[in-house]
């Protein structure tokens, strides 16, 4: 090869579909690349790494592509034979689905007016390369496996000693082959269609791992479709005036689904990926809080995160992948075994913050009148978790959880905002470790609430006040430490002398969301939060523009999270904030609408008024499982929809912003019945309670340590 440095295709990215563990990154045309971070990927692994096809030695011209599912697109392109008329051309239509395996259905018509005899190439290759070396622009090696074509198969064997895969391409129309490339010759008439069904299965040391997808059946009849078909007919039904809404929370529904993985050990409980097409596990942080903004859709979604946790929590102390008594886990990263079990993957327990907020998950699914057999089973884990709070995430026992990473490969970040350069100084120095998260003493605070509120429930009135008292105290410290009253916010952190970090940043969003602002203080934090600095116009950046390491196109240093903006609003609302919780919920869907009604991981947090579109970051995951469900805790929001089941009310007083004149959501799962909530500029009304719960028709106030 000479010069030219290879480009990627022409269009709007990469095309990315997602089935549980199994995801394919693909170009445009549907070719897979092996220049580009581009494959088949199953358990963390590229399956294949060149995809490509070919007519008579050309690429075919790429017309268009639809994502009819998240696990299925359409692509569609052109072929014009040399010679032909210049309307003469040939239409090639490639229809994929992804789950454990691959199918592709080939199809090429003749609209040319005489027939054409052609040579269809489709090249196949798998490098078996571990998912982040792709990540990071490096494949695996060609001599990493051996190749025996037979009959209408391609065998692609992997060389290793241990657990090693094989991948099958078998086709439904027996091909040539010229080393590693399926060759069809074929003549075909006008009018008429040439067809091949294209299958890939993967085996893992010797057993073979079942595709969802295959030639021999509709692929309706897979168990994906059925899986997401009923999950999309068990939604909430929602009717509005407002497109843009409509469209982000249309688009949420079903990336949820897509997202959901299904433990073969635990199949009745799904849990939710943190995100496509590089997060395709199970997390702890990111999995809680997807679980929490999609109560209102399906609170098993919740149970299932909570249940998977608790059997992967901490039991021992293991400076290597950070594990400790009672901590819930960082991330989950699959092994070689073939079961795809999240028991069997390799677990790295590095988060200071999902293990409160499982705490406070439990509470919110309790409040949402799930059955208390489930709740009061989990309770003893999240009394583990507390432990884990006191013993070990408050390294020096003053009261506020601090993280140091107890390995050199280990993330030097903690909480959500985990990039090494994430947690600057307002001058853009970067603090010494062990540092105290702002917000993660809001979740340590909303964990104490949420077990004050569990033990009420329980009528443990020792439990409660234990718990109540610890919070109390906890609030009272964290305004003396964390408030900066020469620049009227809170410090981003503590740095390991426990001096604040002052830098300004989102983060005091999240205390907000956790109730651990004092009321007094609360305007001055969201006047900053919607100021000029942190609000560009499309949400609220994760740091303001005046301070030193502001970045627009960095990871966590002045880009916008879709995520971070919903616990932010959700904040705004509950303090009582609501013309600037729409401005947020507003901007988010503006910027979703943009995009067909997807929100991504995150974007640049370049200004609205200097570029007209939301400017992308270029390895943001989408779909994304925090940022697919904030478009639901924006519709919780405008309803402000909170019940307390065991308690037997319902906070409920919806309140639409302006441009939005009618609101209706049918079907809310609500403690084994199915409610609706009907809003227009009349007022509203709420159908389906049967007088089972009382209704006021007021906002929740802020979390508090008092059980009201």
């Amino acid at each position: 090869m000479t010069g030219e440095a290879a480009a990627p295709e022409a269009g709007s990215g990469p095309v990315t579909l997602v089935q549980g563990t199994t995801f394919c990154l693909s170009g445009r045309s549907g070719d897979i690349r092996p220049e580009f971070p581009e494959g088949l990927f199953f358990l963390d692994t590229r399956l294949l790494s060149d995809w490509q096809l070919r007519i008579d030695g050309v690429h075919p011209e790429p017309l268009a592509v639809t994502a009819d599912a998240s696990q299925t697109a359409t692509f569609v392109s052109r072929f014009r034979p040399p010679g032909s008329d210049r309307s003469d051309s040939l239409l090639l239509v490639r229809r994929r689905w992804v789950g454990r395996g691959l199918r592709e259905d080939l199809s090429i018509r003749n609209h040319c007016s005489d027939p054409v005899t052609l040579e269809i190439a489709l090249s196949c290759d798998a490098d078996f390369a571990d998912l982040f070396d792709v990540k990071q622009g490096n494949g695996g090696h060609r001599d990493a496996h051996t190749a025996e074509a037979r009959g209408a198969s391609l065998e692609l064997r992997q060389r290793r000693p241990r657990h090693p895969r094989t991948v099958t391409v078998a086709f439904s129309q027996e091909p040539e082959w010229r080393a590693g490339t399926a060759v069809w010759h074929t003549r075909i008439e006008p009018g008429q269609t040439w067809e091949c069904c294209a299958g890939l299965r993967v085996d893992i040391d010797g057993e073979p791992i079942e595709p969802r997808y295959r030639c021999t059946e509709p692929p309706t009849r897979s168990l994906p479709s059925r899986r997401q078909a009923s999950w999309q007919r068990s939604a909430p039904r929602v009717r509005t005036d407002d497109p843009s809404l409509l469209q982000a929370v249309g688009r949420s529904i079903d990336d949820l689904g897509s997202l959901r993985i299904f433990d073969p050990d635990h199949p009745a409980r799904p849990v939710v990926a943190a995100g496509a097409p590089w997060f395709m596990t199970l997390f702890g942080r990111d999995s809680i809080l997807s679980a929490w903004m999609a109560l209102l859709v399906d609170p098993d979604v919740a149970l299932g995160v909570l249940e998977a946790l608790a059997r992967l929590q901490g039991r021992k102390v293991d400076p290597e992948t950070e594990e400790q008594p009672g901590r819930i886990l960082h991330e989950v990263r699959f092994s070689d075994a073939a079961s795809g079990s999240l028991g069997d993957g390799h677990i790295y327990y590095g988060s200071i913050d999902a293990t409160p907020l499982f705490v406070m998950l439990l509470s919110e699914l309790a409040r949402w009148g799930h059955e208390p057999a489930f709740v009061d089973r989990l309770l003893p884990h999240a009394d583990d978790a507390l432990r884990w709070i006191e013993e070990y995430g408050d390294r020096d026992g003053d009261g506020f959880v601090e993280y140091q990473r107890a390995t050199p490969e280990g993330l030097r970040n903690q909480g959500w905002k985990d990039a090494a350069d994430s947690i600057p100084s307002a001058d853009g120095s970067l603090p010494e470790t062990p540092i105290a998260l702002a917000e993660v003493q809001a979740y340590v605070y909303g964990a104490y609430v949420a077990r004050a509120h569990l033990a009420r429930e329980a009528e443990d009135i020792a439990t409660q006040h234990r718990y109540a008292a610890k919070a109390s105290a906890l609030r009272a410290a964290f305004e003396e430490a964390f408030w900066l009253p020469d620049r009227g916010y809170y410090a981003i952190g503590l740095d390991a002398e426990k001096r604040p970090i002052d830098a300004l940043a989102s983060n005091m969003g999240h205390c907000l969301w956790a109730g651990i602002v004092s009321p007094e203080r609360a305007p001055e934090a969201v006047r900053h939060l919607l100021s000029d600095e942190l609000f560009s116009g499309w949400g609220v950046r994760t740091l303001a523009t005046s301070m030193a390491s502001y970045n627009p196109v960095s990871y966590h240093c002045g880009s916008v999270w879709p995520h971070d903006n919903a616990l932010i609003a959700s904040g705004l609302m509950r303090y009582g904030f609501v013309d600037e919780a729409h401005r947020i919920i507003g901007a988010m869907l503006d910027a979703a609408a943009v995009a067909g009604g997807r929100l991504p991981e995150l974007f640049s947090g370049v200004a609205r008024e200097d570029v007209g579109v939301p400017v992308s970051y270029p390895t943001s995951c989408s779909p994304q499982a925090w940022a697919a469900a904030s478009p639901l805790l924006f519709l919780r929001l405008l309803l402000r929809f909170d019940p307390q089941v065991r308690r037997g009310r319902l906070w409920c007083s919806p309140k639409l912003p302006e441009g939005i004149e009618r609101l209706e959501v049918d079907g809310i799962p609500l403690a084994g019945r199915r409610v609706s909530v009907h809003v227009d500029g009349y007022g509203w009304r709420i159908d389906g309670l049967d007088g089972a719960l009382e209704v006021i028709d007021r906002p929740r106030a802020p979390l508090t340590a008092e059980a009201p």
